[in-house]
């Protein structure tokens, strides 16, 4: 059966413009703020959400005042998605130098070359395999279409920006109050650990005295982590949260218990609290690490049909490349090849340049650089393949990086790089490929959006490398920021998947790894693996995570599950679960834009007030001046745990009740 020609929703003699400046300006702007949300999210949550959704939503709602048209819209989409996929790149690898100590604090001039540099390959490998990946391969690509489908639906009339806009502010303002360097007079959370009465063991002939306990601990008034619980949905949610509970319920209490003389440090002024907590953070951590190595592995392997055939397609693809000749449709030119392939070349210049810096070796860095250029555009193919399969928000990129680290690491250790050195030029490596996959995939997730509306390539591909170059540039300041305030690898900002690659990094070149540990936690992963139990790495992620963050994801998993057997039970047809699905989708991403920006802009806040010296003092300690105000001002030195928890009914409402009235209209 002779295969149905495919017709864009934008014909290919279309004279519409497209890449205009109004559509550049726009998208980078959205690059900038999504990227800032997104860094937060990812370093609090161990989780990303594509932009693409709110992207396309703004676009549609700023570009429709400005008489803007659909290709415009897709232009200024496109280059926003890039801040999101370049953020998820680096929050994975980059926050590891301040985690594994080789930086005492986040360094711009190096962050944001490895952010460009890998940022840039990743676009430049996806111009190469777009005919491949995007036109020829069968691949469903499912966020693509659903995006292609919410830009259509917009052409109409309503394009959903109400919802998303309303929801940031909510989110903000709920931030302002809830953030202890804000207008503080909600508490996220309450917590204890409860003592139980102590137990007598005979071991080896002696009686020993244990002590074990239980841990409470609500979940985070988080509208932003409820919403994220909401867009992956109650399975992902809860295999989430059943990490949380093996690690805080199960092994922390475990920990204690095997632990006696853990009892002197609460004699010695330390609560049982404290105790957990550093129980957690000593040896569940490690722990989860890992189960998270050989769980990413897992995943791998459970892929590697889809990897072959990524890999088989990227090179096929490479060598069957052609010039375009002769005139050709709009729809089909990419930019130039030969112009990309010296462009890839010229950037192995300043990579060879950063890991000399980093590994203080010339034939070192020669060889990672020839080995990144190779990997990169594997990993690029594969990141591109595995997002037209299971869409950008589902791409395993942390697999393909500790991959990358892997391979970095033993080859660094055989040319005898180790130490700081070492250290510092295996997670450069990781940053590139982890940033360049990011890009990759998502670049993939937009070129199919751009060929289902009738976009040109060559624009789209540019438009991607601006929204690299100034989002590469600018995102670094908000990392910093969110470090200087919130510090990286605290319960705050625990960033799991940057503390994975740090341990494996000091581990294998620094000598530092707490190998007991992490090869329990390899057994467990090997355990659930034998039982079948679903995603291993989401249940070690879990585990790493602080428990009230995982709590908070699974009630917005819930309400999610509360929503869809509603509708299930009215008997909804299909266009009105997805218009309900969609609502709730978009609140939630507002929900996570608005909490997660205003907790960049408090970091930008305080660190303005710490650098000018007008930061308030209280009870000895520096607070906000905001903060200082919410004692001073109106009198509340104690934030409200109730009032955070009532959060909880107002989230119901937004995410239940306005997606079902949306359904009805």
């Amino acid at each position: 059966m002779e295969k149905q020609k495919f017709k864009p929703y934008v014909p290919a003699d279309s004279q519409l413009s497209e890449l205009t400046f109004k559509a550049i300006i726009l998208g980078v702007g959205m690059a900038i703020v999504l990227g800032a949300a997104n860094a937060y999210l990812g370093m609090k949550a161990g989780l990303t959400v594509a932009a693409t959704f709110p992207a396309a939503v703004v676009a549609m709602a700023a570009l429709r005042v400005m008489k803007g048209n659909i290709l415009e819209e897709n232009i200024a989409r496109t280059t926003a998605s890039v801040g999101e996929a370049l953020v998820a790149g680096a929050i994975f690898t980059i926050p590891a130098f301040v985690i594994s100590g080789v930086w005492d604090h986040l360094h711009y001039i190096e962050s944001t070359l490895i952010m460009l540099i890998g940022g840039t390959l990743g676009v430049l490998f996806v111009t190469i395999l777009r005919r491949s990946m995007v036109e020829e391969a069968d691949l469903p690509f499912p966020e693509s279409v659903a995006a292609a489908e919410i830009v259509k639906a917009g052409q109409g009339g309503q394009t959903g920006a109400g919802a998303v806009f309303a929801s940031m502010g909510l989110a903000a303002i709920w931030e302002l109050f809830k953030n202890s360097n804000g207008i503080q007079l909600i508490k996220d959370y309450a917590h204890d650990f409860f003592q139980f009465s102590q137990s007598k063991i005979e071991m080896l002939g002696q009686k020993v005295t244990y002590g074990g306990g239980f841990l409470f601990e609500t979940p985070a008034a988080s509208p932003a982590l409820t919403g994220v619980g909401f867009i992956v949905g109650l399975r992902v949610a809860a295999v989430l949260f059943a990490g949380a509970v093996m690690g805080w319920i199960v092994l922390v209490p475990l920990g204690i218990f095997a632990n006696p003389s853990l009892a002197a440090h609460v004699a010695n002024g330390h609560s049982w609290l404290d105790v957990a907590t550093e129980v957690w953070l000593k040896q569940i951590r490690p722990f989860a690490v890992g189960t998270m190595i050989v769980a990413a592995f897992y995943t791998l392997y459970n892929l590697k049909d889809s990897l072959i055939a990524g890999i088989s397609k990227a090179i096929r693809d490479l060598q069957a490349k052609k010039e375009h000749k002769g005139e050709v449709s709009r729809l089909e030119i990419d930019l130039d090849f030969k112009k990309v392939v010296i462009a890839i070349i010229g950037l192995a210049i300043p990579m060879f340049i950063l890991y000399e810096y980093f590994a203080h070796s010339y034939f070192s860095a020669f060889i990672l650089t020839v080995i990144l250029i190779v990997l990169g555009f594997l990993f690029a193919a594969v990141a591109g393949y595995l997002v037209g399969l299971v869409g950008s928000s589902n791409n395993p990129i942390s697999g393909l990086t500790l991959s990358s680290l892997l391979i970095a690491a033993v080859l660094l250790v055989a040319l005898g790089v180790k130490g700081t050195h070492g250290v510092l030029a295996v997670l450069g490596v990781a940053g590139v490929i982890c940033t360049s996959a990011g890009i990759a995939g998502d670049m993939t997730q937009d070129l199919k959006v751009g060929h289902i509306l009738g976009g040109t390539p060559w624009k789209m591909e540019l438009a991607e490398i601006i929204g690299v170059i100034v989002a590469a540039l600018v995102l670094v300041f908000p990392m910093i920021a969110m470090d200087q305030v919130y510090h990286i690898g605290s319960a705050e900002l625990p960033a799991p998947q940057a503390g994975l690659m740090a341990l494996m990094a000091k581990g294998i070149v620094g000598g530092e790894m707490s190998w007991p540990l992490v090869l329990a936690g390899m057994f467990f992963a090997l355990g659930l693996i034998m039982i079948s139990s679903p995603s291993p790495m989401l249940i070690a992620v879990g585990m790493y995570l602080p428990f009230h963050s995982t709590a908070a994801i699974f009630v917005g998993g819930v309400i999610r599950w509360i929503l869809d057997t509603i509708l299930k039970k009215r008997n909804a047809s299909e266009e009105e679960r997805v218009k309900a699905e969609n609502k709730g989708v978009l609140i939630s991403s507002g929900l996570i834009a608005g909490e997660a920006l205003m907790a960049v802009i408090l970091a930008f806040v305080v660190l303005g007030e710490r650098l000018s010296g007008v930061e308030r003092i209280f009870n000895g300690q520096p607070v906000s001046s905001l903060k200082y105000f919410a004692i001073h001002g109106l009198g509340v030195e104690n934030p409200s745990v109730i009032v955070g928890l009532l959060v909880f009914i107002g989230l119901i409402y937004l995410l239940v009740n306005v997606p079902l009235k949306a359904a009805k209209k």
